[in-house]
């Protein structure tokens, strides 16, 4: 016989090896080392063979470096889309894929080697180049198996591959068979750092710039004077000069035009009586008389005249120093936002200045060099640094009376968003793909269109930037990434960019790879007999230049679609990437598959923001508010940081730090512990046995969890992974845990272990233990499986070889006749813990509640108290007290009394009962009616 007082052994106490505990940062490694021995992502693919295709391109990571923050964001919502389109019943498979060539490895690569990279061939300079990002995808390759990621890390696909380079090449082909690539001297974005040239996608902007802007006199010559006094006679035989403005001093020796706005004022004012004359707009004058106080103070009065800008065209005024005129040109982007009205024109140091001087055939003139430095034929200053010309010049340009104005100005500047380094325009010879022809920029736009975006406004931030954007620079001036296959004629340096060498190319790299071009012999890939078409040479040289790199990952869904043995689409269900995307990958997807192929790669584009500190703050090491990636995984598990990713709003910056990331822990361990509880009443539980849910609280809990189930469901499929958290943290810290399983626990432990009730109570629990690891499992991923493995011991594979439940429509009547029981136990827990408060009970089982209403208020509570009734009665089973009785007395509002319950106490259920049946001679105490049949049936056996 048991000691005094103790029933525990006829108790149905809870059982699991469900720990409490996670320990995650242990217990997840083996559990992923458990799928690799299972090889479980062959099986999860093989579960779903023959299933409609769900295809997400992955947006290349760099191969450079460990994850970080914004790598676990960014995979971890791609894990979350695709497997849960394989538990919606879809074939989902994932190839990795890394962006390999570009500028950051070769750098690294440079520093590594040192001096002896002068001692490397190309060859064997792009091989180290090789070898170190295959280095990191390895590395991030283990780090992001870690966070859950299910993928084909085995066979992992990068732009380094030979098919992949083919493709590329490829890609090209298309767009020069369509007449949309072209070689042209224009002024590009140039990084004088990097030594390359940069597309729109890798210019990012410092706001608060700090440039040594100036305002300079240029003179009308002597034949543009008697030309204006025509027009306006006042300025016979006048000394006269434009005043400009500039925030590039630097730009002056390359000055070859004055721009002026053809529709505004310019006012002619005399800078002393009788004195030379000035001309500028005279929507400006006031500012630039401001400005001249930092020099010499200018005095200008009324203007003696005021012209349309259209009267400068064709007229010709001198450098300040340089012995050449610069024309009058005309120009709508002239405005009165600052300056003069009057625009330095640089042809070969800005776009606008570019477009302008083709317009007049002005010479594009770039005398800085790729470092940055000024070539030997500019005066005064060969040689010198363009940054430390700038004082230089302006001291100068002080010295001949040319100066009027030094100010410092703060300003918007383009800088490279590698090396964060401010760039300049340079007018160099690049190739180009046309955005204008073939109608090529209009069906980007109409794509961008017919494509779904999440967030919304990311339709017209891409929207805005391909229609305003210029054509593409596509070559680089670097060695590690994949060659322009052009040709140049030895005797006329005639560029060759044809199909009949793509393919040869193309067709090589299938074989050999990239390096091929800088190991052969220029001649290998040049068809027979080829020649140059201007002057019929039969002698070439390379191309040295590569390819940008954002044709490259652009060129992606192409190349997946060619992997020799994979096949997947190229038009992805979902593109998802950082919001930098849009002027980055998506942009040059969409160019590349509508340039070759006339349409998107995707059909629904979803980004999400950026990693924030705990402030909001953008993270730095020099801050010290980073959060490291592998040490988060370390500490709280990889689970954690996904829940987290889950937890703030991804489609908006996202905060991180240690007491968010404790806030997520405590919220998971909620979330572990609900489930644990539903595990721990399974133990004896045989779902196989057909027993079916018969218990009224039983039949309602599902309603709600079908209900539950068909919001997460909802969530899943519209990409809304903000809302999971949401809804699985109340779902289980309200729903289940702080109701049901709280009203649960004396059926559970109390009643006869394979009694109806409790058989009821466990159906409804399987069920909803079960479908919460499916719905969860595409979010916490080792948690999930870890209980679907606990409640299917004898079943094989992991919870991702399974799919979502089959919705169930929630029975609204259920849950409306649920709804006033509710409403009146959330009444009584209030008058309960008062009562607790004031020392009435020590417990709610101490209480018994008179509950008074009219006879309509009342119904909902008789009608379930009215069911069939187990110990002590259904109402106060559902208000855990031990009895309830119910009295018609007063209005629609019900009143609730407290008072001690009358009784003896059950030792074994604690419940009061005046029926308590406990032989005399039992030293274990009193039980209830209900305890006592339990006990004696248990000792019968």
């Amino acid at each position: 016989m048991s000691e005094a007082n103790d029933w525990k052994n006829s108790l149905n106490l809870p059982r699991t090896a469900f720990p409490m505990k996670a320990n995650l940062p242990d217990s997840e490694p083996k559990r992923l080392a458990a799928w690799k021995s299972r090889n479980w992502y062959a099986r999860v693919r093989e579960a779903r063979k023959g299933k409609p295709r769900w295809i997400l391109h992955d947006g290349p990571p760099y191969a450079n470096g460990h994850i970080h923050l914004g790598h676990v964001v960014n995979k971890t919502l791609k894990d979350l889309s695709l497997k849960r389109s394989s538990m919606l019943g879809f074939d989902a498979p994932f190839t990795p894929v890394w962006d390999c060539h570009g500028l950051p490895i070769e750098l690294q690569v440079d520093k590594s080697l040192g001096s002896k990279k002068n001692q490397l061939s190309p060859v064997a300079f792009r091989q180290a180049c090789q070898a170190h990002a295959e280095k990191f995808v390895g590395i991030q390759s283990e780090e992001f198996e870690r966070l859950g990621v299910s993928a084909e890390w085995t066979r992992p696909y990068y732009t380094m591959a030979k098919s992949y380079q083919a493709t590329i090449v490829r890609c090209l082909a298309r767009f020069v068979e369509r007449d949309l690539v072209f070689k042209a001297r224009k002024s590009v974005h140039w990084c004088l750092s990097c030594k390359t040239a940069l597309a729109e996608a890798e210019i990012e902007y410092e706001e608060d710039h700090i440039s040594p802007s100036v305002d300079v006199r240029f003179p009308l010559s002597a034949a543009g004077v008697s030309a204006l006094a025509a027009k306006v006679p006042q300025v016979a035989g006048r000394k006269v000069h434009v005043i400009t403005w500039t925030t590039t001093p630097w730009t002056l020796p390359a000055n070859r035009a004055l721009a002026f706005n053809p529709d505004l004022e310019y006012g002619f004012y005399e800078e002393s009586p009788g004195g030379p004359v000035a001309i500028l707009a005279t929507g400006l004058k006031d500012a630039t008389l401001a400005r001249s106080r930092t020099v010499e103070p200018l005095s200008l009065n009324d203007p003696i005249a005021t012209v349309k800008g259209d009267v400068f065209e064709g007229l010709d005024f001198r450098h300040p120093w340089i012995d050449r005129t610069s024309p009058g040109v005309l120009a709508d982007y002239v405005t009165l936002d600052a300056g003069t009205g009057i625009v330095h024109t640089a042809p070969g140091h800005g776009a606008d200045d570019y477009d302008t001087g083709i317009r007049y055939g002005l010479e594009v003139d770039c005398p800085v060099t790729d470092r940055g430095f000024f070539t030997a034929d500019i005066e005064h200053f060969a040689g010198m640094k363009i940054w430390d010309a700038n004082p230089k010049i302006t001291e100068f340009l002080h010295e001949r009376g040319a100066l009027v104005s030094k100010v410092p100005y703060s300003h918007s500047y383009p800088i490279c968003w590698r090396c964060k380094n401010p760039v300049i325009f340079r007018a160099t010879a690049q190739w180009f793909i046309a955005m204008d022809r073939r109608g090529f920029r209009e069906k980007a736009l109409a794509e961008i269109k017919a494509t779904r975006w999440i967030p919304s406004w990311g339709e017209d931030r891409i929207r805005n930037m391909i229609a305003a954007r210029p054509d593409w620079c596509i070559s680089r001036q670097r060695l590690w990434g994949i060659p322009i296959p052009a040709a140049y004629c030895v005797a006329c340096e005639e560029p060759h960019l044809e199909t009949s060498i793509l393919a040869r190319v193309a067709d090589t790299f299938d074989k050999e790879g990239a390096d091929a071009w800088f190991a052969r012999d220029i001649a290998d890939f040049l068809p027979e007999g080829f020649k140059c078409r201007k002057c019929g040479g039969t002698k070439f040289r390379r191309e040295d230049d590569i390819l940008d790199v954002w044709f490259d990952s652009g060129s992606l869904h192409a190349a997946l679609e060619a992997h020799p043995d994979r096949k997947v689409s190229a038009v992805a269900d979902l593109y998802l990437e950082g919001s930098d995307q849009h002027r980055g990958w998506f942009h040059s997807s969409l160019l590349v598959s509508v340039g070759t192929r006339d349409h998107a790669p995707f059909k629904t584009v979803l980004t999400h923001g950026f990693t924030m500190d705990g402030e909001g703050r953008k993270m730095s090491k020099s801050l010290g508010n980073t959060v490291e990636a592998d040490k988060a995984i370390k500490q709280y598990g990889a689970d954690v940081l996904r829940l987290w990713v889950s937890m703030v709003d991804f489609r908006e910056d996202m905060r991180i730090s240690d007491e968010l990331l404790k806030r997520v822990a405590e919220a998971y361990r909620k979330i572990r512990n609900t489930c644990r509880f539903l595990l721990s009443n399974l133990y004896d539980f045989d779902p196989s046995a057909g027993h079916r849910v018969t218990e009224p609280l039983d039949q309602y809990a599902l309603a709600v969890h079908y209900d539950f189930e068909s919001k997460i469901r909802a969530a899943y499929e519209e990409h809304d992974y903000h809302a999971l958290h949401t809804l699985l943290v109340h779902y289980c810290t309200v729903d289940l845990s702080a109701f049901y399983m709280d009203v649960l626990k004396d059926r559970l432990y109390c009643d006869a272990a394979a009694g109806p009730r409790r058989r009821s109570a466990q159906a409804a629990m399987f069920r909803i233990a079960d479908g919460l690891a499916r719905y969860m499992a595409p979010l916490l991923v080792f948690t999930g499986d870890e209980i679907y493995e606990s409640l299917h011991k004898a079943e094989p594979g992991t919870v991702h070889e399974r799919e979502f439940p089959e919705p169930v429509t929630p029975d609204e009547a259920i849950l409306a006749a649920w709804k006033p029981l509710l409403e009146a136990r959330e009444s009584a827990l209030k008058v309960l813990e008062t009562a607790r408060a004031a020392k009435t009970i020590a417990s709610s089982l101490e209480a018994a509640l008179t509950i008074k209403g009219s006879a309509e208020a009342l119904a909902p509570l008789r009608a379930h108290e009215a069911l069939q009734a187990p110990f002590p009665g259904n109402l106060a089973n559902l208000f855990i007290v031990s009895s309830v009785r119910l009295e018609e007395k007063g209005g629609s509002t019900l009143v609730i009394e407290v008072a001690r319950a009358e009784g003896v106490k059950c030792t074994r259920c604690w419940t009061y009962s005046p029926e308590g049946k406990a032989a005399a001679t039992d030293p274990r105490g009193a039980l209830c009616p209900r305890c006592a049949d339990v006990v004696l049936a248990v000792e019968a056996r």
